[in-house]
């Protein structure tokens, strides 16, 4: 193996890719984080057996895979984890402080992609429906409905754009106080995107406010979803407990239900009444119609009832 033209400790070797994923490609906090996290543990396994990342042959890689799987991690991780390293030693090899790339031999383990978790039409009715009830409870604290309120407009502005949950939690107060029939989101890498907004999202924004207003909200931040966090704005995990917590009240099991079911409900369920691949690629915000393609199934399941349902042939 030639040796790297630089020697420096793994932490600032990840902290230099970290830094090319943020400003060339864009990533956002939760991309990074992420990154970091499998690429720290790497570390730590050559770190374990005396090696580093500056010096670590193919062996080294296979072997902190091979242990992976050894020890039970599904094969999405794995193949997650192998990403990691693919990408940081193809950079550390374009920049010069690798003289080689040990990870390009590496196959990845072979794995299926999976379906989406969808909730069907009347499940997302049903959770719909439970929000309000929740609202309206006769014996609710005005905390108590205050807190329903947010939770129906979360969930009525989930289902009505599929933003991301970073997405949604983060919408500015603005957002709720227009009258314009049209959000801008800024999602990955910061670019910007526009979705519509639906009737029913607009109603839940306006009833939510209204109860902002009267629980005393004289100095209004900034944010649609305030809170106390560090970020000023509802967290992603403080939304999904409440969420799996409503699924519950609706009979619908709360392993099913997660904000990220929710999105890819609202992408199924364009496709599946007729929208454009295209058209809910633009809506998520995919970067590349690749992504967008998991729900081609719902595509193939629609053309098969078309066909069944139109073509003159048909038994009947």
């Amino acid at each position: 193996m030639a040796a790297p033209a630089r020697q420096h400790t793994d932490e600032t070797l990840i902290a230099l890719f970290l830094d090319m994923l943020a400003a060339e490609r864009g990533a956002g906090k939760n991309t990074l984080d992420a990154y970091r996290r499998d690429l720290d543990d790497f570390a730590a396994a050559l770190t374990a057996t005396g090696g580093t990342i500056a010096a670590a042959a193919t062996q080294d890689i296979r072997g902190y895979l091979g242990e992976m799987a050894a020890r039970g991690f599904k094969t999405t991780t794995v193949a997650r984890k192998l990403s990691a390293i693919r990408q940081l030693y193809r950079f550390l090899y374009s920049e010069n402080r690798r003289g080689d790339d040990p990870a390009a031999v590496i196959e990845g383990p072979k794995r299926g992609r999976g379906l989406p978790k969808v909730l069907s039409i009347g499940q997302v009715d049903t959770l719909l429906k439970e929000a309000r009830v929740a609202m309206a409870a006769p014996a609710a604290s005005p905390a108590q409905r205050l807190r329903a309120a947010r939770l129906a407009c979360l969930l009525e502005t989930l289902y009505a754009t599929g933003l991301r949950v970073s997405e949604l939690v983060a919408l500015p107060r603005s957002a709720a106080t227009g009258r314009a029939q049209m959000l801008t989101v800024r999602g990955k890498g910061g670019k910007e995107r526009l979705v519509p907004l639906n009737d029913a999202a607009k109603r839940a924004m306006a009833d939510y406010l209204a109860l902002l207003a009267q629980a005393g909200d004289a100095k209004p931040s900034k944010w649609l979803f305030p809170s106390f966090g560090e970020s000023g704005y509802l967290s992603r995990q403080h939304f999904a407990r409440e969420l799996k917590d409503l699924a519950a009240m609706a009979g619908i099991a709360a392993r099913n239900v997660s904000p990220h079911v929710l999105r890819h409900a609202f992408a199924s369920h364009l496709l599946h009444n007729g929208a454009d691949l295209r058209v809910v690629q633009t809506l998520l915000g995919h970067a590349d119609i690749s992504t967008t393609q998991i729900y081609t199934h719902v595509l193939e399941e629609r053309l098969k009832s078309l066909v069944r349902d139109l073509h003159p042939l048909t038994d009947t």
